[in-house]
């Protein structure tokens, strides 16, 4: 079975976004289920996540971070509405032994992600 791994950072601040919320769905046909939600921990990341999702199956999912609500507690000043609220990440798992890690490098204006290692 496949796992998974997720990693945020707070570009703002140059730091871990601690605190920060993120879902994991599955993507289906038909449907689209949630699997497991965390808070990410002190190093901006989510051990829980990774044990729950470590028998994830090829198919397409979803990690969706709560950006806008984690920049709200840092006492950063957003729009209403804000320009990112929650950050959507589609992936998809091809190898189902293999490793997947989604990283999210974000500020209250921009995101970036990439497949890590």
């Amino acid at each position: 079975m496949a796992t998974l791994s997720t990693h945020a950072l707070d570009t703002m601040n140059g730091c871990p976004a601690a605190g920060m919320a993120v879902a994991l769905y599955r993507v289906g046909t038909d449907a689209v289920s949630l699997l497991h939600q965390a808070v990410l921990n002190d190093n901006g990341r989510a051990p829980d996540l990774t044990q729950a999702a470590s028998a994830l199956t090829v198919g397409r999912y979803r990690l969706v971070f709560q950006v806008a609500a984690y920049f709200l507690v840092r006492g950063v000043a957003l729009p209403e509405p804000p320009f990112l609220d929650e950050v959507s990440v589609d992936f998809g798992i091809a190898e189902a032994s293999g490793h997947y890690h989604v990283p999210l490098l974000a500020s209250p204006w921009s995101y970036s992600t990439y497949r890590g290692s």
